[in-house]
């Protein structure tokens, strides 16, 4: 009797195994890499964190190297008017020789804003240049808590 033959799957050979994952498997995989993120992400973090400030804290003393060339070029530091711009543009003064920074432009700090500069620095230092750090406080009148600012 040739009776027409149901589809069926093809059988596998015996030891033969099935290729690809289980829900079960998957899910265990997805909780292990959710746990390594977990733990990972804050380090990754704060290294982010501390490269910004590092960053922030070289760039005051190149700023503050060009203010000494200045002072040594011109006899003094830019006012309060001329500001930090005074390193990258003559500002009038008769023995300039600038520009004092490379890329003639001040750079900005890691978190995208200016510099500042006071002149009479504070503690006694001939002037202040310094980045409120993180955080946008700080105003004009005195550096934030935490600001990066240059050491004599």
């Amino acid at each position: 009797m040739n009776r027409p033959s149901a589809s069926f799957p093809p059988r596998r050979a015996a030891g033969a195994s099935q290729a690809g994952f289980t829900l079960v498997e998957l899910l265990v995989v997805l909780a292990i890499m959710a746990m390594l993120a977990g733990l990972v992400a804050p380090r990754v973090m704060e290294y982010f964190g501390r490269a910004k400030v590092d960053t922030a804290k070289l760039q005051v003393e190149n700023i503050a190297a060009a203010m000494e060339l200045h002072r040594l070029d011109v006899g003094r530091y830019p006012s309060a008017q001329e500001g930090l711009q005074a390193l990258v543009a003559p500002s009038g003064a008769a023995r300039w020789q600038g520009p004092y920074l490379k890329g003639g432009a001040v750079p900005l700090d890691p978190w995208g804003r200016p510099y500042r500069y006071r002149i009479p620095g504070t503690e006694g230092r001939a002037f202040d240049v310094y980045s409120a750090g993180p955080s946008a406080e700080g105003g004009e009148g005195a550096p934030a808590r935490g600001a990066i600012v240059n050491r004599p």
